[in-house]
């Protein structure tokens, strides 16, 4: 980015502080909390966030998912297991999110290992997509190379044809992840770029340790 551009598009953060005595001590109701404002704020996709896995090698990848579901167990998206991600999980189990809710001067981060959902779970949400969306999970070898739009039409095409009006069953390769977090930083913008952040560590099952960083 040049100097002016940068000039150009700087911007003070000023909506908002985030002082310990109003966050609190548990992290999944802050949380929720800034998701359901979110939510009423009429933003685009407020679900929608940053994965980033990595290789046993350490080479990083990213991509924007979306969450479906969270809870004191964690953070739930779905995709294909056999996609980038799903392999990189595989081999590395350890993931990290980012919600990034610029209109609020907000960020969430997220760390910790990654589990697959139970089969039980996969099939409930599955089976509560549209049905282009059930056929579309069996249509794509996510990730894989094809030779151009016309592969992912011609099998779905060929999806509708076989199942008629008939409901798929899940993919066996397709289904959900959960984020176990271990850390939970939330960021709110600062005048002067003094920006608020607090870290929670898990330090029990059920307990968080809450500290203050510099920004």
């Amino acid at each position: 980015m040049s100097s002016s551009l940068a000039q150009e598009v700087r911007k003070e953060y000023q909506r908002g502080t985030l002082q310990e005595a109003d966050a609190g001590s548990d992290p999944i109701a802050l949380f929720g909390q800034w998701l359901d404002i979110a939510v009423a704020g009429g933003l685009r996709e407020p679900n929608a966030m940053t994965l980033a896995t990595s290789t046993p090698a350490g080479r990083p990848s990213a991509r924007v998912v979306l969450l479906k579901s969270f809870d004191r167990q964690g953070f739930v998206f779905f995709t294909n297991y056999a996609s980038r991600k799903g392999d990189e999980l595989a081999a590395n189990p350890v993931a990290a999110l980012v919600f990034w809710w610029g209109e609020l001067e907000r960020q969430v981060r997220i760390e910790g290992p990654v589990v697959q959902v139970s089969a039980a779970e996969s099939d409930a949400y599955y089976h509560s997509r549209p049905i282009g969306a059930r056929l579309g999970a069996w249509a794509s070898a996510q990730s894989s190379v094809i030779a151009d739009r016309s592969v992912l039409e011609e099998r779905l095409a060929e999806l509708k044809v076989q199942y008629g009006e008939q409901a798929p069953e899940r993919p066996p390769f397709w289904g959900g992840y959960r984020l176990e977090p271990e850390a939970i930083e939330f960021w709110q913008g600062g005048l002067h770029r003094l920006h608020d952040r607090l870290l929670y560590k898990r330090i029990a099952p059920e307990g968080w340790e809450v500290v203050r960083l510099s920004p």
